[in-house]
């Protein structure tokens, strides 16, 4: 595999990052509307961008993924669709364990992948919540990693 690059990502980066989280959720999301992506498109890049530290992961020179940490917590994790499946997802998480001592994640149960993938990597659903962050009725699971 050719090596990824994890950056300390900031406001320069939005628009980059906004880019793949889009083609991340259009390849994932199926459950959303068109309304309901723009919205949420509108709702990252004006609050929720601001409220995390953001990493993005470099692949072949692009940003092909990133990740949003508050606390112990991740809050956001988007590969872009092309870059799927190299690994990608995991070298954010074992960065986000080893320098951040993240634990917990939420993540939108209908996203049956990412719920997969969490599971894999040894996450396991402690909580469900019917209404996600923005109070829509997209179910979302708790998860912690298992010591």
């Amino acid at each position: 595999m050719k090596e990824a690059i994890i950056v300390a990502a900031g406001r320069k980066d939005y628009e980059k990052l906004i880019a793949v989280w889009e083609s991340s959720v259009r390849a994932t999301h199926h459950f959303l509307s068109e309304n309901d992506i723009m919205t949420y498109r509108s709702l990252i890049l004006t609050e929720y961008f601001d409220q995390v530290r953001l990493y993005a992961v470099k692949y072949e020179e692009e940003v092909m993924g990133f990740i949003g940490i508050n606390k112990k917590s991740i809050q956001m994790l988007f590969i872009h669709p092309d870059a799927r499946g190299k690994g990608l997802g995991k070298t954010l998480i074992d960065f986000a364990k080893d320098e951040h001592d993240v634990n917990t994640v939420d993540v939108n149960e209908q996203n049956e992948q990412a719920v997969g993938f969490y599971e894999k990597l040894g996450f396991v659903t402690y909580e469900r919540s019917e209404r996600d962050g923005a109070g829509k009725p997209f179910p979302v699971l708790s998860m912690a990693l298992q010591k």
